[in-house]
């Protein structure tokens, strides 16, 4: 075996393991009984969703889609919903009390958009998923999705690290300030990381548009790309981690 194919299926290996953490903290997110109930959930379906999206990388990487062409537009495609799903995370933990309204629905109109459209386009025939593909103009699958992401997660981290901001000037209690400030390296790790994805995939899409060369075809810039990704989940899952266990007691309701 080649040193080449031994490091692709260690990529492989390390990615895969991304995707069982991810899985296997979110779902104990639903079961978690500390803290509040409906932040619990949200960040069970953010880590759950990461995992599922970091999957579907991995078969697009490995060429399972071409082997497979009824698995095109297999539904485990989610980036339009991270950014929403980290929002309402740490809007609810630091809001406990707050009561959703008519006028959040459109912070989930492209996730639900982007579940809708993969699941309609699965159930379509093999011949017109392998000649849609990924579209320039397509919002939910595309070069107009990837700018969706990368601008609505940049906006909610700084609407959620305004609300954290905000909380921090006002608690008084000593755990209070210990789940903001847990929240607050939550956001501002993640930010750093997206920073070094959205390196990846702007200078992909800007070589692409003026060299008409894909990155994604060079394997040691496609294998960064996706660990780019990869370490997003990877964080999400360690600071999960930490909250079911070490800092249960830490995330209890706030006032």
């Amino acid at each position: 075996m080649d040193v080449s194919r031994l490091l692709f299926y260690l990529l492989v290996g390390i990615l895969s393991i991304g995707v069982l953490q991810g899985l296997t903290i979110g779902g104990l997110f639903f079961f978690k009984q500390s803290g509040e109930k409906r932040a619990n959930y949200f960040y069970g379906l953010l880590l759950i969703t990461f995992a599922l999206t970091l999957l579907h990388h991995i078969f697009t990487m490995t060429g399972l889609f071409e082997r497979y062409p009824g698995l095109y537009f297999l539904p485990i495609y989610y980036t339009l919903a991270f950014p929403t799903l980290l929002f309402y995370y740490v809007k609810l933990n630091l809001y406990p009390a707050y009561q959703f309204q008519w006028t959040d629905g459109k912070h989930f109109i492209l996730p639900a958009g982007q579940f809708l459209f993969f699941i309609s386009v699965f159930f379509t025939t093999v011949a017109y998923k392998s000649e849609l593909g990924r579209q320039f103009f397509n919002p939910f699958y595309g070069a107009l999705e990837q700018l969706l992401y990368l601008t609505t997660f940049f906006a909610y981290l700084y609407f959620s690290w305004r609300y954290i901001r905000r909380k921090h000037g006002t608690v008084r209690e000593r755990q209070e300030l210990r789940q903001v400030l847990y929240l607050k390296v939550l956001v501002k790790m993640l930010f750093l990381l997206f920073c070094v994805q959205t390196v990846f995939v702007v200078s992909d899409f800007i070589i692409f548009e003026l060299f008409s060369i894909n990155l994604r075809s060079v394997r040691l810039y496609a294998a960064l790309g996706v660990l780019s990704f990869a370490a997003l989940l990877f964080w999400l899952g360690i600071y999960g981690f930490q909250v079911l266990f070490w800092g249960r007691r830490v995330f209890g309701r706030m006032k």
